[in-house]
Protein backbone atom coordinates (compact mmCIF):
# COMPACT_ATOMS: atom_id res chain seq x y z
CA UNK A 1 0.00 0.00 0.00
CA UNK A 2 1.27 3.16 -0.79
CA UNK A 3 2.19 5.79 1.96
CA UNK A 4 -0.14 8.95 3.18
CA UNK A 5 2.18 11.72 4.43
CA UNK A 6 0.56 14.90 6.20
CA UNK A 7 2.43 18.44 5.88
CA UNK A 8 1.57 21.29 8.02
CA UNK A 9 3.40 24.46 7.01
CA UNK A 10 0.34 27.23 6.94
CA UNK A 11 2.17 30.56 6.56
CA UNK A 12 3.98 32.29 5.30
CA UNK A 13 4.70 32.85 2.04
CA UNK A 14 8.63 32.78 2.21
CA UNK A 15 8.03 29.70 5.04
CA UNK A 16 5.88 27.84 2.88
CA UNK A 17 8.22 28.24 -0.23
CA UNK A 18 11.24 27.01 2.01
CA UNK A 19 9.47 23.81 3.03
CA UNK A 20 8.03 22.42 -0.37
CA UNK A 21 11.06 20.72 -0.86
CA UNK A 22 10.16 18.23 2.04
CA UNK A 23 7.13 17.19 -0.57
CA UNK A 24 9.92 16.95 -3.37
CA UNK A 25 11.58 14.69 -0.88
CA UNK A 26 9.40 12.29 0.02
CA UNK A 27 7.95 11.90 -3.39
CA UNK A 28 11.51 11.11 -4.81
CA UNK A 29 11.62 8.52 -1.40
CA UNK A 30 8.49 7.17 -1.62
CA UNK A 31 7.62 7.93 -5.70
CA UNK A 32 3.91 6.41 -4.96
CA UNK A 33 2.78 8.22 -1.90
CA UNK A 34 0.08 10.24 -1.48
CA UNK A 35 1.04 14.12 -0.31
CA UNK A 36 -1.40 16.47 1.86
CA UNK A 37 -0.68 19.60 2.96
CA UNK A 38 -2.43 22.02 4.63
CA UNK A 39 -1.92 25.53 4.41
CA UNK A 40 -3.87 29.14 5.33
CA UNK A 41 -6.03 29.86 2.15
CA UNK A 42 -3.90 33.33 2.12
CA UNK A 43 -0.58 31.02 0.40
CA UNK A 44 -2.60 27.95 -1.11
CA UNK A 45 -1.35 29.15 -4.46
CA UNK A 46 2.15 28.10 -3.94
CA UNK A 47 1.21 24.94 -2.78
CA UNK A 48 -0.80 24.34 -5.47
CA UNK A 49 1.66 24.75 -7.72
CA UNK A 50 3.84 22.13 -6.11
CA UNK A 51 4.19 19.05 -8.58
CA UNK A 52 4.79 16.80 -5.80
CA UNK A 53 1.86 17.42 -3.70
CA UNK A 54 -1.65 15.31 -4.20
CA UNK A 55 -4.33 17.30 -2.05
CA UNK A 56 -4.58 20.78 -0.24
CA UNK A 57 -6.32 21.48 2.58
CA UNK A 58 -6.98 24.97 3.02
CA UNK A 59 -7.39 25.80 6.58
CA UNK A 60 -6.70 28.38 9.47
CA UNK A 61 -6.87 27.04 12.70
CA UNK A 62 -7.81 28.69 16.01
CA UNK A 63 -8.63 28.24 19.19
CA UNK A 64 -12.87 27.58 17.87
CA UNK A 65 -12.78 23.28 17.39
CA UNK A 66 -15.05 24.50 13.91
CA UNK A 67 -11.92 26.30 12.30
CA UNK A 68 -10.26 22.67 13.03
CA UNK A 69 -9.36 20.60 9.38
CA UNK A 70 -10.84 16.74 9.31
CA UNK A 71 -8.49 13.85 7.48
CA UNK A 72 -9.87 11.17 6.07
CA UNK A 73 -7.77 7.76 7.01
CA UNK A 74 -4.65 7.42 8.38
CA UNK A 75 -1.53 8.75 7.72
CA UNK A 76 2.14 7.03 7.73
CA UNK A 77 3.60 10.41 9.25
CA UNK A 78 2.18 13.84 10.20
CA UNK A 79 4.63 16.56 9.61
CA UNK A 80 4.63 19.69 11.74
CA UNK A 81 7.04 22.28 9.70
CA UNK A 82 5.84 25.32 11.80
CA UNK A 83 6.26 24.23 15.16
CA UNK A 84 3.51 26.78 16.37
CA UNK A 85 -0.19 26.13 17.79
CA UNK A 86 -1.76 26.04 14.56
CA UNK A 87 -0.14 23.65 13.15
CA UNK A 88 0.52 21.52 16.18
CA UNK A 89 -3.38 22.09 15.53
CA UNK A 90 -3.49 20.13 12.13
CA UNK A 91 -0.94 17.31 13.28
CA UNK A 92 -2.92 16.51 16.24
CA UNK A 93 -6.45 16.05 14.43
CA UNK A 94 -4.62 14.04 11.90
CA UNK A 95 -4.50 10.12 12.64
CA UNK A 96 -0.34 8.86 12.18
CA UNK A 97 1.74 6.39 12.94
CA UNK A 98 4.41 8.87 13.38
CA UNK A 99 4.50 12.47 14.35
CA UNK A 100 7.57 14.58 13.65
CA UNK A 101 8.26 18.34 13.03
CA UNK A 102 11.04 20.89 12.42
CA UNK A 103 12.73 21.21 15.37
CA UNK A 104 12.02 24.61 16.61
CA UNK A 105 8.64 24.11 18.31
CA UNK A 106 6.90 26.97 20.56
CA UNK A 107 3.75 27.36 21.63
CA UNK A 108 3.55 23.85 22.93
CA UNK A 109 3.75 22.10 19.33
CA UNK A 110 6.40 19.94 21.45
CA UNK A 111 3.48 18.16 22.74
CA UNK A 112 1.96 16.66 19.56
CA UNK A 113 5.52 16.01 17.72
CA UNK A 114 8.82 14.82 18.08
CA UNK A 115 11.35 17.25 17.07
CA UNK A 116 13.86 16.59 14.36
CA UNK A 117 17.14 18.08 14.82
CA UNK A 118 19.25 19.26 11.64
CA UNK A 119 22.39 17.90 10.60
CA UNK A 120 25.40 19.92 11.95
CA UNK A 121 26.11 20.48 7.98
CA UNK A 122 22.66 21.53 7.28
CA UNK A 123 23.24 25.69 7.49
CA UNK A 124 19.96 27.03 5.13
CA UNK A 125 17.25 26.23 6.80
CA UNK A 126 15.69 24.55 3.34
CA UNK A 127 18.04 21.92 4.32
CA UNK A 128 16.83 21.66 7.82
CA UNK A 129 13.19 21.41 7.07
CA UNK A 130 14.76 18.33 4.10
CA UNK A 131 16.28 17.02 7.45
CA UNK A 132 12.56 15.91 8.62
CA UNK A 133 11.80 14.28 5.51
CA UNK A 134 15.29 12.41 5.77
CA UNK A 135 14.55 11.10 8.97
CA UNK A 136 10.96 9.67 8.11
CA UNK A 137 12.89 7.78 4.86
CA UNK A 138 15.19 6.06 7.29
CA UNK A 139 12.70 5.27 9.81
CA UNK A 140 11.08 3.80 7.29
CA UNK A 141 13.70 2.02 5.88
CA UNK A 142 13.99 4.05 2.78
CA UNK A 143 17.38 5.35 1.34
CA UNK A 144 17.03 9.31 1.74
CA UNK A 145 17.65 10.54 -2.22
CA UNK A 146 20.21 13.14 -3.16
CA UNK A 147 21.93 16.15 -1.44
CA UNK A 148 20.27 19.38 -3.03
CA UNK A 149 16.56 20.36 -2.43
CA UNK A 150 14.50 20.75 -5.08
CA UNK A 151 11.11 22.84 -5.20
CA UNK A 152 8.81 20.70 -7.90
CA UNK A 153 7.24 24.58 -8.34
CA UNK A 154 5.95 24.74 -11.60
CA UNK A 155 3.71 27.78 -12.52
CA UNK A 156 -0.05 26.32 -14.13
CA UNK A 157 -0.38 27.47 -17.88
CA UNK A 158 -3.28 30.07 -17.30
CA UNK A 159 -1.31 32.12 -14.40
CA UNK A 160 1.56 32.03 -17.14
CA UNK A 161 -1.29 33.87 -19.86
CA UNK A 162 -2.50 36.15 -17.42
CA UNK A 163 1.12 37.51 -16.38
CA UNK A 164 1.79 38.13 -19.72
CA UNK A 165 -1.09 40.31 -20.65
CA UNK A 166 -0.50 41.80 -17.55
CA UNK A 167 3.15 42.44 -18.60
CA UNK A 168 2.19 43.33 -22.11
CA UNK A 169 -0.13 46.04 -20.60
CA UNK A 170 2.36 47.79 -18.89
CA UNK A 171 4.40 47.93 -22.08
CA UNK A 172 7.23 45.17 -20.73
CA UNK A 173 7.87 42.68 -23.52
CA UNK A 174 10.95 40.13 -23.57
CA UNK A 175 13.03 40.09 -20.50
CA UNK A 176 13.31 42.31 -17.16
CA UNK A 177 14.29 42.31 -13.56
CA UNK A 178 11.91 41.55 -11.20
CA UNK A 179 12.12 43.76 -7.64
CA UNK A 180 10.14 43.57 -4.32
CA UNK A 181 10.94 46.79 -2.40
CA UNK A 182 8.51 45.77 0.63
CA UNK A 183 9.49 43.51 3.27
CA UNK A 184 7.44 42.09 6.69
CA UNK A 185 9.62 44.44 8.63
CA UNK A 186 10.93 47.88 7.88
CA UNK A 187 14.72 46.80 8.99
CA UNK A 188 14.57 44.60 6.08
CA UNK A 189 14.23 46.98 3.30
CA UNK A 190 16.63 48.63 1.16
CA UNK A 191 15.99 52.33 1.22
CA UNK A 192 13.73 52.81 -2.11
CA UNK A 193 16.36 55.87 -3.78
CA UNK A 194 18.72 52.60 -4.12
CA UNK A 195 16.10 50.50 -5.83
CA UNK A 196 15.08 53.85 -7.63
CA UNK A 197 19.15 54.11 -8.73
CA UNK A 198 19.08 50.54 -10.39
CA UNK A 199 15.82 51.17 -11.96
CA UNK A 200 16.83 54.12 -13.82
CA UNK A 201 20.30 52.08 -14.84
CA UNK A 202 18.80 49.55 -15.83
CA UNK A 203 16.05 51.51 -17.91
CA UNK A 204 18.68 53.28 -19.94
CA UNK A 205 19.93 49.48 -20.56
CA UNK A 206 16.74 48.75 -21.74
CA UNK A 207 16.29 46.63 -19.01
CA UNK A 208 12.96 47.37 -17.23
CA UNK A 209 12.56 46.62 -14.08
CA UNK A 210 9.17 45.82 -12.65
CA UNK A 211 8.04 45.60 -9.09
CA UNK A 212 5.42 43.80 -7.56
CA UNK A 213 3.75 43.32 -3.72
CA UNK A 214 0.67 42.61 -2.45
CA UNK A 215 -2.67 44.96 -1.71
CA UNK A 216 -0.97 45.99 1.70
CA UNK A 217 -0.69 49.74 2.64
CA UNK A 218 3.19 49.36 3.37
CA UNK A 219 3.22 47.47 -0.17
CA UNK A 220 1.73 50.84 -2.26
CA UNK A 221 3.52 52.95 0.37
CA UNK A 222 7.30 51.52 -0.79
CA UNK A 223 6.60 52.15 -4.37
CA UNK A 224 5.02 55.39 -3.73
CA UNK A 225 8.65 55.96 -2.45
CA UNK A 226 10.47 54.23 -5.08
CA UNK A 227 8.60 55.95 -8.18
CA UNK A 228 9.39 59.23 -6.25
CA UNK A 229 13.24 58.89 -6.27
CA UNK A 230 13.01 57.66 -9.83
CA UNK A 231 13.84 59.93 -12.55
CA UNK A 232 12.33 57.23 -15.04
CA UNK A 233 9.46 55.61 -15.03
CA UNK A 234 8.41 52.68 -12.39
CA UNK A 235 6.59 49.46 -13.82
CA UNK A 236 4.56 48.45 -11.38
CA UNK A 237 2.41 45.24 -11.22
CA UNK A 238 1.60 45.66 -6.90
CA UNK A 239 -1.48 44.48 -5.88
CA UNK A 240 -2.32 43.29 -9.55
CA UNK A 241 -1.08 39.03 -8.96
CA UNK A 242 -2.33 36.72 -6.91
CA UNK A 243 -0.53 33.72 -5.28
CA UNK A 244 -0.34 32.17 -8.26
CA UNK A 245 0.13 34.70 -10.27
CA UNK A 246 3.19 35.58 -8.27
CA UNK A 247 4.77 31.85 -9.25
CA UNK A 248 3.96 33.23 -12.89
CA UNK A 249 5.43 36.25 -12.55
CA UNK A 250 9.30 35.37 -11.12
CA UNK A 251 8.99 32.43 -13.85
CA UNK A 252 9.37 34.97 -16.32
CA UNK A 253 11.78 37.32 -14.66
CA UNK A 254 15.52 37.12 -15.61
CA UNK A 255 16.43 37.98 -12.22
CA UNK A 256 15.48 39.10 -9.23
CA UNK A 257 16.10 41.48 -6.92
CA UNK A 258 14.83 41.75 -3.11
CA UNK A 259 15.86 41.34 0.64
CA UNK A 260 14.43 38.69 2.86
CA UNK A 261 10.97 38.09 2.13
CA UNK A 262 8.72 35.83 -0.09
CA UNK A 263 9.41 36.74 -3.66
CA UNK A 264 12.90 36.18 -3.59
CA UNK A 265 12.65 32.32 -1.96
CA UNK A 266 10.25 31.87 -4.88
CA UNK A 267 12.09 33.00 -7.22
CA UNK A 268 15.01 30.95 -5.97
CA UNK A 269 12.82 28.13 -5.88
CA UNK A 270 11.51 28.46 -9.87
CA UNK A 271 15.37 29.02 -10.37
CA UNK A 272 15.61 32.22 -11.28
CA UNK A 273 18.76 34.38 -10.29
CA UNK A 274 17.39 36.19 -6.95
CA UNK A 275 19.82 38.68 -5.93
CA UNK A 276 19.50 39.16 -2.11
CA UNK A 277 19.78 41.71 0.33
CA UNK A 278 20.39 41.23 3.90
CA UNK A 279 21.40 42.84 7.07
CA UNK A 280 19.37 41.81 10.54
CA UNK A 281 19.30 37.90 8.63
CA UNK A 282 22.16 35.96 8.17
CA UNK A 283 22.32 34.57 4.37
CA UNK A 284 24.17 31.46 5.04
CA UNK A 285 20.70 30.46 6.75
CA UNK A 286 18.30 32.33 4.86
CA UNK A 287 19.39 33.40 1.17
CA UNK A 288 17.91 32.56 -1.82
CA UNK A 289 18.47 29.02 -2.01
CA UNK A 290 21.75 27.74 -3.84
CA UNK A 291 23.02 31.43 -4.64
CA UNK A 292 24.74 32.81 -1.40
CA UNK A 293 27.59 34.06 -3.99
CA UNK A 294 24.70 36.77 -5.01
CA UNK A 295 23.53 38.28 -1.68
CA UNK A 296 25.07 41.10 -0.23
CA UNK A 297 25.09 41.16 3.19
CA UNK A 298 25.87 44.15 5.63
CA UNK A 299 25.16 44.06 9.39
CA UNK A 300 25.72 47.19 10.20
CA UNK A 301 22.00 48.20 8.05
CA UNK A 302 21.18 47.78 4.50
CA UNK A 303 21.43 51.72 3.83
CA UNK A 304 25.09 50.35 3.66
CA UNK A 305 24.92 47.99 0.94
CA UNK A 306 25.35 49.98 -2.26
CA UNK A 307 23.00 50.01 -5.59
CA UNK A 308 26.21 50.05 -7.28
CA UNK A 309 28.06 46.91 -6.53
CA UNK A 310 24.21 45.53 -6.60
CA UNK A 311 23.70 46.53 -9.87
CA UNK A 312 27.20 45.19 -10.84
CA UNK A 313 25.76 41.79 -9.80
CA UNK A 314 22.63 42.06 -11.84
CA UNK A 315 24.62 43.12 -14.77
CA UNK A 316 26.59 39.62 -14.57
CA UNK A 317 23.28 37.46 -14.48
CA UNK A 318 21.91 39.46 -16.95
CA UNK A 319 25.27 38.76 -19.40
CA UNK A 320 25.22 34.95 -18.59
Amino acid sequence: MAERFLIARLSSLGDVVCSLPVAARLRADFPNSEITWAVDPRFAGIVECCTAVNHVVKCKPRFKPSTWPTFDGEFDAAIDLQGLSKSAIVVARSKARQKVGYHWQREGSWLFSRAVMPDPTSLHVVDQYVDVARYIAQSHSSQASGDRAEFALKPLEEDVNLVQELLASKGVKGRFVLANAGAGWVSKRWPAASFAKVSDVLHENGIPMVFLGGKADEDRAAIGEVQGHANHPVVSVVGETGVRQLVALCSLASAHLGGDTGSTHLAAALGIPAVGLYSITKPVRSCPYGQIDRSHYEPSGLTQIRPEAVLNTIMEVLAC
